[in-house]
């Protein structure tokens, strides 16, 4: 049988795309992986029975190399994470959440800045060297001036890119802008709630000219920790990871331990107080996670 990929899913059809022909599938049966039952995500390698020119069934998914499970995909190679510089403001504490899940998922990210235009520059200064000193790269974009733009189509070249962020922050406007010929919906934040009106209601992987894939998916408003220990935690913060070797006990989760090398780091100055502060917020969310979820 034919081999496939996923580039849609919408109202249980997946919709599987052969070179340059894409068929309408529904799925057939259920799907195992390791002894778990699985569903075919966005993103997947299929195989596929095609009944017609247009329709078909999958018949079986393939391994993945990644898996999200908001926004609910696979096999990306990075996550493009998109914030806000205004409506909405720049929050460091979603930053950081959606960086948590993409480092426990494998998957590396890229945080793009929009509406850089709309703030005063030593703003958007101090995130970049925030986040680049931790290993990350940080773009400042503007989809008015334009900024940016020619940094975000390099990085997106012949590589599968899962665009995510809050609502309302700009990812649809600035597939829009990078590629004219792309219509997505984009959301307008509203001023009462700060939060996208009108968001992308589907993930859907759209082919690039000359190579590649990128998903615009839905907004988010809250991530869980679901599928992560207070261990997977620690070790999802990048600039706790690079030090923990050094942690006098193996496994050390950087909050009471003596000679932990990441809160003599905090101290030092070395590691920024606001990423260790969003450490110690996300365990108490965790916790709380795992006491609402707790099998009886």
């Amino acid at each position: 049988m034919p081999e496939g990929r996923i580039v849609k899913a919408l109202s249980g059809f997946y919709y599987v795309a052969d070179g340059e022909r894409i068929y309408s599938c529904r799925a057939r049966g259920l799907f195992k992986k390791k002894g778990a039952k699985v569903n075919p995500l966005v993103g997947d390698w299929v195989v596929y029975d095609a009944i017609n020119e247009e329709e078909g069934y999958v018949m079986e998914v393939g391994e993945r190399t990644s898996e999200l499970v908001r926004p609910p995909i696979s096999n990306v190679d990075q996550a493009v994470l998109v914030f806000s510089m205004f409506k909405p403001a720049f929050s460091s504490l979603l930053l950081d959440k959606f960086l948590v899940h993409t480092e426990h998922a494998g998957i590396d990210s890229v945080i793009i800045l929009s509406k850089a235009d709309q703030v005063p520059e030593e703003e958007i200064a101090a995130i970049v060297a925030k986040y680049e000193a931790i290993g990350y790269r940080v773009i400042p974009t503007s989809t008015k001036q334009p900024r940016g733009l020619d940094e975000v189509r390099d990085i997106l070249h012949d590589r599968i890119s899962v665009f995510a962020g809050q609502s309302g922050v700009g990812k649809s406007s600035l597939i829009n802008a990078l590629f004219p010929g792309i219509s997505l919906q984009t959301g307008d934040v509203s001023e009462k709630l700060g939060r996208g009106k009108h968001t992308t209601r589907h993930v859907e992987l759209i082919p690039l000219a000359g190579g590649g894939y990128v998903a615009d998916t839905p907004g988010f408003s809250s991530l869980e920790f679901a599928d992560m220990d207070e261990l997977d935690l620690a070790e999802a913060f990048r600039d706790f990871a690079q030090r923990s070797p050094d942690c006098k006990f193996r496994g050390c989760l950087h909050v009471s331990e003596p000679s932990c090398a990441v809160q003599e780091a905090v101290a030092a100055g070395e590691v920024s107080r606001e990423r260790y502060d969003h450490y110690l917020q996300f365990r108490d969310e965790l916790k709380e996670y795992q006491r609402r979820n707790k099998p009886w």
